[in-house]
């Protein structure tokens, strides 16, 4: 019969260094630290309130239905009560914090950069062959093949081969720069003239564009985009006063 197997907290610590983990949880260990110790300075407070209903939020999340499902998802994850609480209580500190500092600031960012919430619904076939693309975009010009044609003939993927090139929503910012100023400019529906890029050659149907408005989709976004960006300033700083004192 076998013997059994025993982890211990430095095997753990050991796997962590082995899978090159350390600097990824430096960082968030940083992150933590900040956002408490800011959100003190603030004197910003958790009510009993919150903790509950943040905790049943949690427990809804990850389909904890009983009591049972839930010591069997803290023990699983090698959690007890109080370690529970603290995932509870950073949950609602760091929502907290960032309504704290930019709750006042996403309509002012949105407008100030509406361009970059541009969005643009486009189909789009990357060719390897630049002289293969322009004949094929005139060959659609002319009707003697569709855009669709063309994606399912040549389109790679499996997955995108079968939306016929479809990428859904794109917004301008998530573009590169060189498709983006055509993209945008063109009158939908509209083939654009293939576009070389460092990826291959674009062939792109722009279907709609669609102007942007601060609905909750993009709110959301924009606050989680300043919150990150004020994060990672702040651990930058901390990173740096570490290697200083070392």
């Amino acid at each position: 019969m076998s013997q059994p197997i025993t982890i211990t907290s430095e095997d753990i610590l050991h796997q962590i260094k082995l899978t090159c983990k350390i600097p990824e949880i430096v960082e968030q260990i940083l992150n933590r630290k900040v956002i408490i110790s800011t959100a003190e300075e603030a004197g910003i407070k958790v009510e009993v309130e919150e903790l509950q209903k943040t905790a049943d939020q949690i427990r809804l999340a990850n389909k904890l239905n009983s009591a049972d499902d839930t010591w069997a998802w803290l023990e699983k994850h090698g959690l007890s009560l109080d370690d529970f609480e603290d995932i509870i209580y950073h949950t609602i500190i760091s929502n907290k914090l960032a309504l704290y500092l930019f709750a006042e600031k996403i309509e002012p960012h949105f407008f100030e950069h509406q361009l970059d919430y541009l969005s643009a619904v486009i189909y789009e076939v990357v060719f390897d062959d630049e002289d293969l693309a322009i004949e094929l975009f005139y060959a659609i010009q002319e009707g003697e093949i569709s855009f669709y044609d063309v994606a399912h003939k040549y389109i790679k993927d499996i997955e995108l081969r079968r939306k016929l090139g479809y990428k859904g929503i794109v917004q301008r910012k998530d573009m590169k720069s060189e498709i983006s100023a055509t993209v945008f400019a063109a009158q939908p529906p509209q083939l654009i003239k293939p576009i070389v890029t460092s990826s291959g050659i674009h062939l792109i149907l722009v279907e709609e564009i669609i102007q942007p408005q601060l609905d909750e989709s993009i709110r959301t976004k924009i606050f989680t985009e300043l919150f990150s960006e004020w994060l990672k300033k702040k651990t930058e700083t901390m990173n740096y006063l570490l290697k200083v004192n070392n």
